[in-house]
């Protein structure tokens, strides 16, 4: 038995220790958001956040993690209210959505270091995230517009300080 702390909860879980987290979210904690994809670490829709930083859940055995912070879309915020999650929305990002979730994942944690980041910055941080549907072009436009609400906000906190 171990205990994982997911989104912010000790969740005990019953299970082999070289079984991938992805399965530990989904089949035992009912985490359903975050998806199984190629099963290899490859395309991204497994992707959830460890301690901050993305990792493929896919190919990450539960016995590696210990009391690090795991973070999934379901976690990400409260409400579904993170200015990630409302600018994919905003842009109708999805389409099919199998991938978007990961997509979000890798995007928060980009914008969480780099509130502003360029074309360059977001195509090398996303690279493994592949969305079949192509939407590229939309998730590139939220991914600036959630930063620039993310500077914004911070901005409006540190001036009123």
């Amino acid at each position: 038995m171990l205990t994982l702390n997911i989104n912010n909860k000790n969740v005990a879980i019953d299970a082999p220790p070289e079984m991938p987290l992805l399965y530990a979210l989904r089949d035992i904690a009912q985490m359903t958001g975050t998806k199984f994809g190629c099963g290899l670490g490859l395309c991204g829709a497994c992707t959830v956040h460890l301690n901050g930083q993305p990792i493929r859940s896919c190919v990450t055995p539960i016995s590696v993690i210990g009391q690090q912070k795991i973070t999934t879309i379901e976690g990400l915020a409260d409400t579904a209210q993170h200015h990630v999650q409302i600018a994919w929305r905003e842009f109708k990002v999805p389409q099919c959505g199998h991938c978007q979730s990961g997509q979000m994942m890798s995007a928060a944690a980009l914008l969480a270091t780099n509130a502003s980041p360029s074309d360059n910055d977001i195509d090398q941080h996303m690279q493994g995230n592949i969305c079949r549907c192509g939407t590229y072009k939309r998730i590139k436009a939220a991914i600036k517009k959630a930063g620039s609400e993310m500077a914004l906000e911070t901005s409006q906190n540190s001036g009123s300080a």
